[in-house]
C-alpha cells in the first residue's frame, strides 16, 4: 500500500471520529434535555470514573495506552459537561448574542466571546471597544446584551481595573469562561527575530512574557489597548524591526506571521473571563454554581477572619479572595469574593444575612455556573 493509500485511509478513519464525536454531542444534549426535567446533577463524577475505568480496560485489548485515552476522556467529557451547562443556562436570544469586548476580531476577548457564542450553538455579533470602561458603558446603555471582560489570569494573576470597574457599576456577573492563551510573536514577512527591537502588546501580554522578553537583546515594549491593536501596529509600519503579541490565531487577519510561540511565563497560560448584563439570572439546580460579592469589613482586629468564619461555619467553599484599596479611605480595603455556592441555597442566605450584619458595606456581583470542569482520575487497573 502506497503513502497516499494509508493517507486517505487515515483521513478516513478520522471522518468517522467527527461524525461519533458529533453524534455524541447531540446525545449529551439529549442527557442535558432529560436531566433539566428530572432535577438531576449535570456530572455524575462516579459514573465518569467508572466509564474510564472501562475505556482503559478496553483500550488494552487494543494496545491503546491508558494515558492517552484518559488525556481524550477528560477533553470529550469537558466538551460534554460545558455542552449541558450552556444548555441549561441560556443568556440572551437563542439565535444570536451581541457582545461587547476589547479590541476588535482577533483580540483574545474576541476569541474568548465567539467561543461562548459557540458554546450556545448562537451567531455573535461583537461590539469592538477600546478600553473596559468602554465595555461596561456599552451595555449600561443597552448598546449589548453583554459584555465579556478578563478577570484573571493563571501567569500574571488578577486584572486590577476590572474588578476596580465592578464596584461602581449595577451590571450582574452572569456567566464566565475560560481560554487557553498561547501567545505568538508576530511579524511582517521577512522579519528575522535577530531584527526585533521593539515589541508592542496588551499590558497583560508583556506581564504575561516577561521572562521570555527579557532573553531577547536590546527590544522596547510598547503597551497597546488591546492586542488587535498591537498587531494592526505592526501591520502598518514600515519598519522590520518591530513585532507584536498576540493569538496565532489572527495573524492572517493582519497580514503577519507567527515566528514564535508558548511564550508565557507559565506553560499553560489560561485566562477567566467573566461576562456581565443589566439584568441577573438564575442558576438552575443542576449546575455548579459561583456567587461574587464585594464586602468592607470593619476596620478592626480579626475583622476580615470574623467574615470568613461565618463561610466557614455554612460550609461555604471559597474560591477567590482579592483586596483593592478603598477610594477615599487610605490604607482600608474592600475584598472581592468567589464563594461556591448557589445565590438561593438555605446556607448562603444565612451567611448572607450574618454578614451584611457584621461588615460596613456588602454588594452582591451575582451568581452564575461555574465553568471550571475538574478532571475525573482513577487509578489504572
Amino acid at each position: 500500500m502506497s503513502l497516499v493509500e494509508l493517507r486517505q485511509q487515515i483521513e478516513s478513519v478520522d471522518d468517522c471520529l467527527l461524525q461519533q464525536l458529533a453524534a455524541r454531542r447531540k446525545l449529551a444534549l439529549a442527557v442535558a434535555n432529560y436531566k433539566a426535567q428530572s432535577d438531576k446533577h449535570v456530572r455524575d463524577v462516579e459514573r465518569e470514573a467508572s466509564l474510564l475505568l472501562s475505556l482503559i480496560e478496553k483500550g488494552k485489548a487494543l494496545d491503546l495506552d491508558a494515558a492517552y485515552l484518559t488525556r481524550l476522556f477528560h477533553l470529550i467529557i469537558e466538551d460534554s459537561v460545558l455542552l449541558q451547562q450552556a444548555h441549561l443556562h441560556p443568556l440572551g436570544h437563542h439565535s444570536h448574542l451581541s457582545i461587547a469586548h476589547l479590541g476588535s476580531a482577533g483580540t483574545y476577548s474576541h476569541l474568548a466571546a465567539q467561543g461562548y457564542a459557540n458554546r450556545r450553538q448562537a451567531a455573535m455579533q461583537g461590539i469592538s471597544c477600546d478600553s473596559f470602561a468602554e465595555i461596561v458603558k456599552q451595555v449600561e446603555l443597552g448598546h449589548a446584551e453583554l459584555g465579556i471582560l478578563p478577570i484573571e489570569n493563571s501567569t500574571s494573576g488578577s486584572i486590577t481595573d476590572v474588578y476596580d470597574l465592578l464596584r461602581h457599576t449595577h451590571l450582574m456577573i452572569v456567566a464566565e469562561t475560560y481560554l487557553d492563551v498561547d501567545h505568538h510573536l508576530l511579524v511582517k514577512p521577512g522579519t528575522e527575530k535577530a531584527d526585533i527591537r521593539h515589541v508592542y502588546a496588551h499590558p497583560q501580554a508583556l506581564s504575561q512574557c516577561s521572562e521570555q522578553l527579557d532573553c531577547l537583546t536590546s527590544i522596547t515594549c510598547h503597551s497597546s489597548s488591546s492586542s488587535a491593536h498591537a498587531m494592526a501596529s505592526i501591520a502598518a509600519s514600515e519598519r522590520n524591526d518591530v513585532a507584536a503579541i498576540g493569538p496565532g490565531s489572527a495573524a492572517a487577519l493582519f497580514q503577519l506571521e507567527a515566528i514564535d510561540h508558548q511564550l508565557a511565563n507559565q506553560r499553560d497560560n489560561q485566562t477567566r473571563f467573566i461576562l456581565v448584563s443589566r439584568h441577573g439570572c438564575k442558576v438552575a439546580a443542576q449546575l455548579p454554581a459561583k456567587t461574587s460579592l464585594i464586602m468592607a469589613t470593619h476596620n478592626q482586629p480579626g475583622a476580615l477572619v470574623d467574615a470568613l468564619m461565618i463561610l466557614r461555619q455554612q460550609n461555604i467553599s471559597m474560591s477567590k479572595l482579592e483586596s483593592r484599596p478603598m477610594p477615599g479611605n487610605p490604607w482600608e480595603e474592600l475584598f472581592y469574593v468567589d464563594v461556591l455556592v448557589h445565590e438561593q441555597a438555605p446556607e448562603w442566605q444565612q451567611a448572607y444575612g450574618q454578614l451584611k450584619a457584621s461588615t460596613r458595606f456588602i454588594k452582591l456581583l451575582g451568581c452564575y455556573p461555574d465553568e471550571r470542569v475538574k478532571p475525573t482520575y482513577v487509578s489504572s487497573p
